[in-house]
């Protein structure tokens, strides 16, 4: 149990969704009173976004976390206007919030090439500044990495979302029989025979009181706002984190997780969701899905049997419920026919949408 746990940490140590590092604008070089030469103002700190690249390699290859921009060349009798200071250019994931010390939002960096001015160089001397050049702006920020992936998927500990990611997928996540086997997000890639690729995030347990930040709380939460859509993981059998917390029915535990995901942030229950039920090799399954199929037709007339903390103020409507075993491999096929229906149909849904746009755009310009 303590290598486990070594193991466990080590590997959560591998992993970074959150940075702060210092920036500093270069500062401006002399200006030249007798002549009126203006020094060159100092270098600009920018984030630059970048495929393959981690906070985790950030922090490695800077471990004091420190930027600063080149400072402008002093004017002189040869160069009155002096040169601007070097530009730093700092590469981060895509994906990223830029966040000041106290919390606000300065901009996101979610497609490779964009970039985001982190902090400026000072001005010059001139004659404005009676020729004493200025400081460059200087302070810390945060660098909070959200996943971007076209599917989440969500569940509670040992639903079997890491045994799902792996069959169907090319991601080989940790798998055991203990909670919080998944205490890093990972990545997959469905790939289908015309080539198309969906990418899959597989994320760390929920726990009851996660949108309260307990267990992983937040941690995870955050990781769900960017994906496209949800893929809820259900035991059939239902789930019980440990002897000392409630047992909770497969119907429980889909109203628990919506209730989780609202109260953190009500936007989420407004994506595309599907209903994967898992262990469906397990004794009595199909009773229990029969059963629960019945509760998820009228959900309304079941919530009675909850407690009124658990229940969501509006309940997930579920484009798909498929009955699935990651150890026999039933549905999985028909479980990755529907997340590419699902993908594909909102993809045409945001093109149609574009499309109105931009002839209401041409319409009104006419």
């Amino acid at each position: 149990m303590v290598r486990c746990g070594v193991a466990v940490l080590r590997k959560y140590g591998n992993f970074i969704d959150d940075l702060r590092v210092y920036v500093r604008g270069g500062a401006g070089g002399m200006g030249y009173p007798r002549l009126g030469g203006e020094g060159g103002r100092g270098g600009d700190v920018w984030l630059v976004a970048q495929e393959r690249t981690t906070l985790k390699s950030i922090r490695d290859r800077y471990p004091q976390k420190r930027f600063v921009a080149g400072t402008g060349a002093n004017s002189s009798i040869k160069a009155l206007k002096g040169e601007k200071g070097k530009d730093c250019e700092v590469h981060v994931p895509l994906g990223i919030s830029v966040l000041c010390d106290d919390g606000k939002q300065i901009g996101e960096l979610n497609a490779a090439g964009e970039r985001l001015l982190a902090a400026r160089g000072g001005l010059g001397g001139s004659l404005a500044t009676n020729f004493v050049p200025c400081k460059g702006q200087r302070r810390i920020i945060r660098l909070d990495l959200k996943l971007m992936a076209d599917v989440g998927l969500v569940g509670f500990p040992n639903a079997g979302k890491s045994s799902l990611l792996s069959k169907i997928s090319h991601a080989k996540p940790e798998i055991a029989n203990y909670p919080f086997t998944t205490i890093q997000p990972q990545l997959g890639k469905i790939m289908y025979e015309d080539y198309k690729q969906i990418s899959v995030a597989d994320l760390p347990g929920l726990i009851e009181g996660a949108h309260a930040n307990k267990g992983m709380g937040h941690k995870f939460l955050k990781h769900v706002e960017r994906t496209k859509q949800l893929l809820l993981v259900v035991d059939i059998s239902g789930f019980q984190l440990s002897i000392k917390t409630q047992f909770r029915t497969a119907f429980e535990t889909i109203m628990l997780l919506t209730k989780e995901l609202e109260l953190y942030k009500e936007e989420l229950l407004t994506k595309p969701a599907i209903l994967a039920i898992n262990k469906m090799d397990l004794p009595r399954a199909k009773d229990n899905l029969n059963e629960l199929k019945e509760q998820l037709q009228n959900p309304q007339d079941f919530l009675h049997l909850l407690e009124e903390e658990m229940i969501p103020v509006t309940t997930l409507e579920f484009r798909d419920v498929i009955p699935i075993s990651t150890y026999t491999g039933e549905g999985i096929e028909e479980l990755k026919a529907c997340i590419r229906k699902s993908i594909d149909e909102e993809a045409e849904q945001e093109n149609e949408e574009y499309r109105k746009k931009k002839l209401l755009l041409l319409q009104t310009s006419g």
